[in-house]
């Protein structure tokens, strides 16, 4: 299944705060937060005088800090999204 975010919204993997080893689950004592994998990107949204206006510093494969309880879930097999307004990501998270 393919979705394409409409707007300025973004589609988000949720990053999993477990890993399976087998038939083992290891869970992490730290909570992982709000982190997320950008899967996809609306055009952006259309303002006052109805320039299109894109949406920036954000691109496909970043990981990002999103802001708690926004958004819309949504679940396809031991895939976990979240439909976001761009607004809504709080940072970037880049790795050392």
């Amino acid at each position: 299944m393919q979705i394409k975010p409409l707007n300025d919204y973004l589609l988000i993997e949720k990053v999993p705060s477990e890993k399976k080893v087998g038939s083992i689950v290891l869970t992490s004592e730290k909570k992982q937060g709000n982190i997320a994998t950008v899967v996809a990107l609306g055009p952006g949204k259309v303002d006052e005088n109805g320039k299109l206006v894109k949406i920036e510093g954000i691109a496909v494969g970043d990981r990002v800090i999103y802001r708690e309880y926004s958004g819309t879930d949504y679940e396809d097999g031991d895939h976990k999204y979240l439909l976001i307004k761009a607004e809504d990501i709080l940072a970037i998270v880049h790795e050392n």
